[in-house]
């Protein structure tokens, strides 16, 4: 006997599905969820595998490895990225390293974390365009940024120190390997560090500038070029930063000679290291002669034993702000944007006030002298009030 499909019965009810299309719409906004949630989650942790000593790791997975100073000890490398976001896209970088486990055996020496591609035995670059580098310097277990170290920032604890790359170049998906090598100390000098006055070092030139009380060529300590500029640290008045007028109350409407004068075209390379020469003149001619002035206590400042702090130029103060506010230094470049004592080049105890500072350089109009904020950069030119004071120092 044949049968067909019409031929079979059954008593059994027949399930009827409630509301199919909220059934539908619950099951999509979830599948959104999912993607958002992920989204996020990839964003911040895993983009892709490396490779350290053997087999693959994923970034955010710790890995141990041996360096010279640390012996039978393994440190605890631990890579991590982010997603930089961009127009029409963006891509995971490597972007930040955490070592742990770090004994004593290892203080007083340097690190220097490397990435590799699996083709060359050339490191990457992982940081300010062309930084292959990240140097830190182990001070008797105090972790400091090290050579080359503008561009990184550093955050520790006990036996524990993570770098973070401010505009990391790395794509996390070209990085294979990473390295961590132990050495001598070196001691250079880099932004964010400390300076040989005692105060913190805020511009770096490779190629130099003019410095010295002449501003010449051969100005620097060492008898050439300058290439560092110094801001002396908070606390060097034994408070906070003075106020103070720019001269002498009887001296508002004097021009003092061999002072720069000028009452436009502040940011050029040729006012970096000026304060200095303007400084000494300002003392010279009797006008700013003790520390009730600004140039006076900016002369008078000794950090490090050191006599050669100054009252910055416009282009100088305008290098000081870009630091503290955390924005890549240029020199014809107005410093706006970041935040005041930004962490981000290392000025986080630095102290300085949203307010105008006061410069060495001098305006055509009444002889007044120019001021510095520290808000937007903006120059003006005053003489007749109270405003701020920091000492700088060029080498």
């Amino acid at each position: 006997m044949s049968y067909s499909q019409h031929d079979f019965y059954s008593d059994d009810p027949l399930e009827q599905t409630a509301n199919p299309v909220k059934r539908k719409l619950s099951s999509i906004l979830a599948l959104l969820l999912l993607l958002i949630g992920g989204t996020y989650l990839v964003q911040t942790t895993l983009a892709a595998n490396i490779s350290i000593n053997s087999g693959p790791v994923e970034f955010g997975q710790g890995v141990t490895q041996t360096a010279a100073c640390s012996g039978a000890t393994n440190l605890t490398i631990t890579p991590n990225s982010s997603f930089v976001n961009a127009s029409g896209g963006g891509a995971h970088y490597f972007s930040s390293v955490t070592v742990t486990n770090v004994p004593t055996s290892c203080n007083g020496k340097d690190f220097t974390i490397k990435a590799f591609n699996n083709t060359s035995s050339s490191p990457l670059a992982i940081f300010n365009t062309s930084s292959t580098s990240a140097v830190v310097w182990n001070d008797g277990g105090t972790f400091k940024l090290g050579t080359g170290s503008s561009g990184m920032t550093i955050e520790q604890s006990a036996g524990t120190f993570t770098v973070t790359f401010t505009s990391p170049v790395a794509l996390s998906s070209t990085v294979f390997k990473l390295t961590v090598e132990s050495g001598a100390h070196t001691d250079a000098y880099g932004v964010g560090l400390s300076g040989p006055g005692g105060g913190t070092i805020f511009y770096y030139s490779e190629a130099g500038f003019n410095c010295g009380p002449t501003h010449s060529a051969t100005g620097s300590p060492t008898g050439g070029l300058c290439n560092y500029l110094e801001v002396a640290p908070s606390g060097w008045n034994t408070g906070s930063d003075p106020t103070k007028y720019w001269a002498n109350a009887s001296d508002y409407n004097y021009q003092v000679t061999g002072v720069t004068v000028q009452n436009s075209g502040w940011l050029t390379s040729a006012g970096i290291g000026l304060g200095y020469k303007d400084s000494v003149a300002i003392v010279t001619n009797g006008r700013s002669i003790d520390s009730t002035t600004a140039p006076g206590a900016a002369r008078a400042y000794l950090g490090g034993s050191l006599n050669d702090w100054y009252l910055g130029s416009p282009a100088e103060l305008n290098l000081l702000c870009q630091w503290a506010r955390g924005v890549p230094s240029s020199v014809t470049t107005s410093c706006t944007g970041g935040t005041l004592n930004s962490a981000t080049f290392g000025a986080s105890a630095a102290g300085l006030r949203d307010d105008f500072y006061w410069s060495s350089t001098q305006d055509t109009v009444n002889s007044w002298a120019a001021v510095t904020h520290f808000t937007n950069g903006s120059t003006n030119r005053q003489k007749f009030t109270l405003n701020y004071v920091r000492p700088i120092r060029a080498f």
